[in-house]
């Protein structure tokens, strides 16, 4: 099958996924795998956008000598660079991070209380999955040595169902 018969009806069908998913989180319609499928469906229409550049390439270098179009795509450059540099500020961006740095600074004794379980037994528990420094004192951060994904590894032990 040649390039052409495919990556152009792959950019209409991942875009038409990206759009509607896209609008509907963006509103906070957010139902079933609609995140899973957003993210799947962009990786999707990233191959299908690079085979259409290779197919347009002369068509796609003109842009550039496009007043307009190069502003444009500069544009969407700055926006993407700001994007990876700006934090979202006071009430942005995923308040799960934030939820997961103050668990990461909590202390066992504390979040043995939520889990409502004794801090000793909390203890008792990590050390024996070989957390063999674990006291209630301790914090979840000095617990992993600052590895978040030791600290996700912890918090996920902790609050895993029994």
């Amino acid at each position: 099958m040649s390039l052409r018969a495919w990556a152009t009806p792959l950019v209409i069908g991942s875009f038409l996924v990206m759009a509607v998913t896209g609008v509907l989180m963006f509103f906070h319609l957010e139902i079933g795998l609609m995140k899973t499928v957003h993210e799947w469906a962009g990786l999707a229409m990233v191959a299908g956008g690079v085979a259409h550049v290779v197919l347009n390439w002369r068509a796609f270098t003109l842009y550039f000598k496009r007043p307009v179009a190069s502003t444009i795509m500069a544009l969407g450059a700055i926006v993407l660079g700001l994007s990876a540099v700006l934090s979202g500020g006071e009430g942005g961006g995923n308040p799960m991070v934030a939820v997961m740095g103050g668990l990461g600074q909590s202390r066992i004794e504390q979040l043995a209380v939520l889990r409502g379980e004794d801090s000793q037994a909390l203890s008792a528990r990590l050390q024996q999955m070989g957390y063999t420094d674990a006291a209630p004192d301790q914090t979840v951060a000095a617990l992993s040595g600052g590895d978040r994904g030791a600290q996700g590894a912890i918090l996920s032990a902790i609050f895993a169902q029994q």
